[in-house]
C-alpha cells in the first residue's frame, strides 16, 4: 500500500493535459524523448521536464541508451494500475489524442522504412557485416545447441534477413519459414536456400508486427539480429510470441548494451543493445521467462559483444507466482 503523501503525488504527476498525452503514448509502448518532441510538437527541454515529474511519481521507469533515453509505463505496485484506470476513462477520440496516435503510427512508419532502405543497399554484403560482430563459429554452434536435440515440426524465423538462420539450422525443423520486410535481402536467401538445396524452408515477404497468420503455429521461433532496429524490442517479442505453440521456445540473438552512436545514423539502430534486465521484462510482458542467457565477446577490438538468450513459454503454476 502507498502512503497518502506518495498517492498525491501520483495524483499531481498524471493531473495535467501534456503528462496524460505522454501517458496515452505510451501506452502503445516504449517511447524516447525524441519521438516524443516529434510528436507532440514541443520542445526537449519541456518533454525532459514532463517525463521527469512523472518519473518521479513512479508512473513511468527510464531507461538511458547512449545519448538517448526511452519511456515506458510502469507497471509495479500502484503505479500500473493507475495509469490503465486513466487510460480506461480518457476519451482517446479526443481530437489531440487521435492526433497523436496518428503520428506515432506515421513515426513508426518512416523508421521501419529508413531501416528498409538500408538494409536494401547492404543485403549483398549482410552475412560478412555481421561477422565484424562476433567470431560466428561460436554463436553460431551455441544457436544449434539451443535449438534443442530433436527435430521440430515449425520453424518461424523473423527477419530472416539472408536465410542464414534457416540455413544454420536445416536439420533442425521439419519446415521452416522465414519472413522479411526486404525484397532485396529475400532475393539473397532464396538464392541460397537454392545454392544449398534446402527443400524444407521457404521465405517470404512479412512484418512482424503483421503475423495473424502464423499464430500459434510455430514449435521455434527465432530472432536474430532484429530488436535493436525496434524503438520498443517489446512489440516484436510480443508478436513473436504469439506465434509460438503452448511448449514452444524462442531464441534471441542481439547485441549486449554499448555506446556505438554511430551505429544509428549509419546502420539504421534504433536501440543500442539490450540488458538481461530488460530481455526479462520483455519476455514476462509477453508471457515468456529466460530460461537462459550467454554471451559472446566480439572477435576484434572495436567490435560488439552479442548475447543469446533463450525465451520459454511460463507455464500456468509459474504464472501465480510472477
Amino acid at each position: 500500500m502507498r502512503q497518502p503523501q506518495d498517492i498525491v503525488l501520483l495524483l499531481k504527476a498524471a493531473g495535467e493535459v501534456t503528462r496524460l498525452r505522454l501517458l496515452a503514448l505510451l501506452v502503445q509502448g516504449e517511447l524516447s524523448v525524441k519521438d516524443f518532441t516529434e510528436i507532440l510538437g514541443q520542445s526537449q527541454p519541456r518533454i525532459s521536464r514532463h517525463l521527469k515529474l512523472l518519473a518521479d511519481a513512479g508512473l513511468v521507469t527510464r531507461h538511458a541508451e547512449g545519448a538517448w533515453a526511452y519511456y515506458r509505463l510502469n507497471r509495479d505496485r500502484t503505479s500500473g494500475p493507475l495509469a490503465d484506470w486513466l487510460m480506461e476513462h480518457l476519451d482517446t477520440d479526443a481530437a489531440e489524442l487521435r492526433r497523436d496516435i496518428e503520428k506515432l503510427s506515421a513515426l513508426r512508419v518512416a523508421q521501419q522504412d529508413r531501416a528498409a532502405a538500408y538494409f536494401a543497399t547492404i543485403a549483398q554484403s549482410w552475412d560478412r557485416l555481421r561477422s565484424l560482430h562476433v567470431a560466428d563459429s561460436a554463436l553460431e554452434a551455441a544457436i544449434v545447441e539451443a535449438a534443442g536435440q530433436g527435430q521440430v515440426n515449425m520453424f518461424l524465423d523473423l527477419g530472416t534477413g539472408t536465410g542464414r538462420m534457416l540455413e544454420l539450422l536445416e536439420g533442425k525443423y521439419a519446415e521452416g519459414i522465414g519472413l522479411d520486410s526486404s525484397r532485396e535481402m529475400l532475393s539473397v536467401a532464396r538464392a541460397k536456400l537454392d545454392a544449398e538445396g534446402i527443400e524444407n524452408a521457404q521465405v517470404r515477404l512479412g512484418n512482424i508486427t503483421e503475423l495473424d497468420d502464423y499464430r500459434r503455429t510455430a514449435d521455434l521461433v527465432m530472432l536474430h539480429q532484429v530488436l535493436h532496429y525496434f524503438d520498443d524490442p517489446s512489440i516484436a517479442i510480443g508478436h513473436a510470441a504469439a506465434c509460438l505453440k503452448p511448449e514452444g521456445r524462442m531464441l534471441v540473438v542481439d547485441f549486449a548494451p554499448h555506446d556505438l552512436e554511430f551505429l544509428r545514423t549509419e546502420q539504421a539502430h534504433r536501440r543500442l543493445g539490450m540488458s538481461e534486465e530488460q530481455m526479462a521484462l520483455w519476455a514476462r510482458a509477453a508471457g515468456l521467462a529466460v530460461a537462459s542467457c550467454r554471451s559472446f565477446p566480439p572477435s576484434r577490438d572495436d567490435g560488439l559483444t552479442v548475447c543469446l538468450w533463450v525465451l520459454e513459454t511460463i507455464k500456468s503454476n509459474d504464472k501465480k507466482g510472477v
